[in-house]
């Protein structure tokens, strides 16, 4: 009888000392994934507004996306509330730049430069070029809208240059990409093999296209041609690449 006495309380020591080792393996657990406060992020749910945007300089525009693209490439870009922002902007716009972009899903122009809701025009089209409705578009955001800052932007692996490069005929496509030719045209002074498989000459002819792009926004907007004279807005190039979210500025 005394044996199984003792059995049994050896036993339950035996259990007590498995509960008790489990809970503290989940205490452990617990407090190893849990958060700072001072490490959580406060949520923006700001949009610009007109004064502050009149506040704003083409340079200082230039130097927030400039330091956006680099939280971007480190993965710590701003919480954003989205949902209110849209409901705080929906009276009036304020933002402070137009970005011309490729079409391209990979170049997500706001997440790029870590902007919000409000805070940039997006004009986007195939092989970013400029065409009547673009500029027309451009003008508006500067002129009517208050934008300062109009960067063009090219990037890494661009199929519409690809395809301008390899001269594709198939529907309207054709027409499209007639217009990104100027920049094939300019880039034959490339000492290298000059075709799509090429990744430097893409790249080559990328850079001219944005080049040859705010060449034709001074050429055919005298409006904007003005406004950039009178240091109202800045125009700016700049080649994305798709690897590593960095930018290389053109001039």
């Amino acid at each position: 009888m005394d044996n199984q006495l003792r059995s049994l309380v050896m036993l339950c020591t035996a259990v007590l000392l498995l509960v008790s080792c489990n809970n503290g393996t989940k205490t452990e657990k617990s407090n190893s994934t849990s958060i700072p406060a001072e490490d959580l992020k406060p949520v923006v749910s700001h949009v610009m507004t007109k004064e502050e945007q009149t506040r704003l300089t083409p340079d200082a525009i230039l130097e927030d996306f400039i330091a956006g693209n680099k939280r971007f490439q480190s993965g710590v870009t701003t919480v954003r509330d989205h949902s209110k922002q849209a409901r705080k902007s929906a009276p009036g716009q304020f933002p402070k730049a137009v970005v011309l972009s490729c079409v391209d899903s990979r170049v997500p122009v706001e997440d790029v430069f870590d902007q919000g809701l409000g805070d940039i025009f997006v004009g986007r089209v195939a092989g970013n070029f400029v065409n009547e409705d673009l500029l027309g578009s451009i003008e508006f955001a500067c002129k009517v809208s208050g934008a300062k800052l109009v960067l063009v932007m090219g990037h890494q692996h661009c199929g519409a240059i690809k395809g301008a490069i390899d001269d594709v005929k198939l529907g309207n496509i054709t027409a499209m990409l007639s217009k990104i030719k100027p920049a094939v045209a300019m880039s034959q002074d490339f000492n290298g093999e000059k075709t799509s498989k090429n990744d430097k000459f893409v790249k080559h002819v990328s850079e001219n296209n944005v080049l040859y792009a705010m060449d034709q926004i001074r050429k055919k907007s005298p409006i904007l041609k003005e406004m950039e004279d009178e240091g109202q807005i800045k125009i700016v190039g700049v080649f994305y690449n798709l690897t590593d979210g960095t930018l290389e500025f053109l001039k």
